[in-house]
């Protein structure tokens, strides 16, 4: 029996519009320490920003993911691809005004506060609805090779991004400018959608009553899956937002000359993940559980790498290493989750990936930085351990579904 798997357009169409939003979110945050000093906004508070636009993400994934079992998965891709425009468009006017002088620097913090939780509010219905309609027209391997492929796309971003939104900081807006560049590609990537991707069915008729979610903690498998899931998570956002400092540190350069350092790791380990997203995945197939498990030992031995290691050097090899095993971790994750749960319930399994990925970048790194300052290997150590945990753990874990070749 043949596998049901995603037309070329509508895997494309996909792909582009992850592809894009992680690209805008990356490019934002390449320029963000930027345009906090201009503005005169704290260091601090240029952090909040984000971790609270990722609180809301991690709060409203699993709502949109209710509301498109309801309405379908292609309005909510809309839905959130309006909220990308909207908080693009919203923070580049802000950014501007900061920059004409039209405000001082605490109401600056407070109206990019609000447009950027936008983006957290409504941008998560788009991420959401595109991995439950992967999932809802395809099964196996084929949504497993999908599912790694969209993950693919987000590393991607993290690549290009950064890469690009510095040739947008153009006259008249200034560093205003990538914020309205990408806002436009928003609108083409919402035209691409709305006519490129075919119209789908609610997984729930009008009046049907809702699908409990709320199942997914209280099954203990799942359960097990789900902590497993935020445990990777987390364990990337510690060595993502702590990876400079120790670069910084160990280097021992000033800051402005260690970036292209930090540029450069951040870049290896992107093209790490992406190459097991796209790579790996696509030529040897491996199963689920089995991507589970070798990324998470890769992601242990990677931090060992970086925490045993006396110069920069071993901080890049241990960072690639862990940045190939999450490619294969959360890819994995994903997949045994959305082939442990029936079609019905798909909305359910992508509102938890999207909750924990949000989850994941509100506290975790705050935390690492706080250990940072008692022990500079302290987050290392942080994600060796806890992702070790997972290997051990994943070991004893049954599939919880035949995958069909």
């Amino acid at each position: 029996m043949q596998e049901r798997r995603l037309s070329r357009l509508a895997f494309s169409t996909l792909f582009a519009v992850t592809l894009a939003t992680a690209l805008g979110n990356l490019g934002l945050v390449t320029v963000l320490p930027a345009i906090g000093r201009a503005l005169r906004i704290p260091d601090a508070l240029v952090a909040c920003i984000f971790s609270l636009s990722a609180l809301a993400w991690a709060v409203t994934s699993p709502l949109w993911a209710r509301v498109s079992d309801r309405r379908g998965r292609k309005p909510m891709m809309l839905v959130g691809l309006c909220g990308f425009i909207a908080s693009m468009a919203g923070c580049g006017l802000v950014v501007l005004a900061g920059l004409h002088g039209l405000a001082s620097a605490l109401p600056l913090f407070l109206a990019f506060t609000v447009v950027r939780c936008s983006y957290g509010l409504f941008g998560s219905a788009a991420g959401t609805a595109a991995q439950a309609y992967v999932a809802d027209h395809s099964q196996g391997h084929a949504r497993v090779r999908a599912l790694s492929a969209l993950a693919g796309a987000l590393s991607l971003g993290t690549i290009v991004g950064p890469t690009i939104a510095p040739f947008l900081v153009l006259p008249p807006f200034g560093l205003a400018g990538p914020m309205f560049g990408f806002a436009l590609m928003g609108v083409v990537l919402l035209m691409l959608v709305a006519v490129a991707l075919r119209a789908d069915r609610p997984i729930l008729a009008a009046g049907a009553p809702a699908i409990p979610q709320s199942g997914l903690w209280r099954d203990p498998m799942l359960r097990a899956l789900l902590l497993q899931g935020l445990v990777i998570a987390s364990a990337q956002a510690i060595n993502t937002y702590t990876l400079g400092f120790a670069i910084i540190d160990i280097s021992r350069l000033p800051a402005v000359e260690a970036q292209k350092l930090i540029g450069i790791a951040l870049s290896i380990g992107a093209a790490s993940g992406l190459v097991a997203q796209l790579g790996v995945v696509n030529i040897l197939k491996p199963s689920p559980i089995a991507m589970l498990q070798w990324g998470a030992a890769m992601v242990a031995i990677g931090n060992l790498i970086a925490l045993g290691g006396t110069g920069h050097g071993a901080l890049f090899a241990g960072y690639a290493l862990a940045s190939f095993g999450y490619g294969l971790a959360r890819p994995g994750f994903a997949s045994l989750l959305s082939l442990a749960l029936g079609a019905e319930r798909q909305g359910a399994a992508a509102g938890a990936v999207s909750m924990i990925a949000g989850a994941s970048i509100t506290l975790p790194p705050i935390i690492a930085v706080a250990c940072y300052q008692l022990w500079w290997g302290a987050p290392f150590f942080l994600a060796a351990s806890s992702c070790a945990i997972v290997f051990l753990s994943a070991l004893r874990t049954t599939p919880l579904f035949p995958v069909s070749d």
